[in-house]
């Protein structure tokens, strides 16, 4: 805060006082030019021994992915991306490529879910969470293999991904 005093004229005592403040803001737009934006690409290549979610019949998976940035006070959604349904198969192959374009890897978390889709609602099957910083990823792709359910009895479930990102 800068406060500057000044008599308005030379006879006179009066003071009038000029306020400045200065403020920066840091925000990330969603209009393409505003900032340089990097490519993140998650090759989705398979689930393995997903749980049956289903009475009658099996399960029908697909995965959805959520990116956020998980800041301290305000998380920011980068957005979410579905693949296909994989109709009655608990060790699905994909084969699928999701491109997010985001500002930085700082703090950005890619949420997993794989869910059974059902006709009244949709079945969680499992989940996992990646910190995409602690991968130290680049433009070559990065194996990725992750526990998305955890089994007392019977193999986990797990999704394998190929993550990469360019600047």
């Amino acid at each position: 805060l800068h406060i500057e005093g000044r008599r308005t004229t030379p006879a006179s005592y009066k003071v009038n006082f000029y306020f400045s403040l200065h403020l920066q803001f840091t925000f990330y737009s969603r209009h393409p030019n505003s900032i340089k934006m990097g490519i993140l690409t998650v090759f989705l290549d398979k689930a393995t021994n997903l749980k049956n979610e289903d009475t009658f019949g099996k399960s029908d998976p697909y995965v959805k992915f959520e990116l956020e940035q998980d800041n301290l006070i305000f998380d920011h959604d980068m957005g979410e991306m579905k693949s296909t349904t994989k109709s009655g198969d608990l060790n699905p192959v994909y084969e699928e490529e999701f491109v997010f374009n985001i500002p930085t890897l700082e703090n950005m978390v890619l949420h997993c879910k794989i869910m059974d889709e059902d006709i009244i609602s949709d079945d969680k099957m499992g989940k996992c969470k990646i910190k995409l910083e602690e991968l130290g990823l680049s433009a070559d792709p990065t194996p990725v293999s992750e526990k998305v359910y955890n089994r007392i009895f019977g193999k986990d479930s797990y999704v394998f991904l190929t993550i990469a990102y360019e600047e």
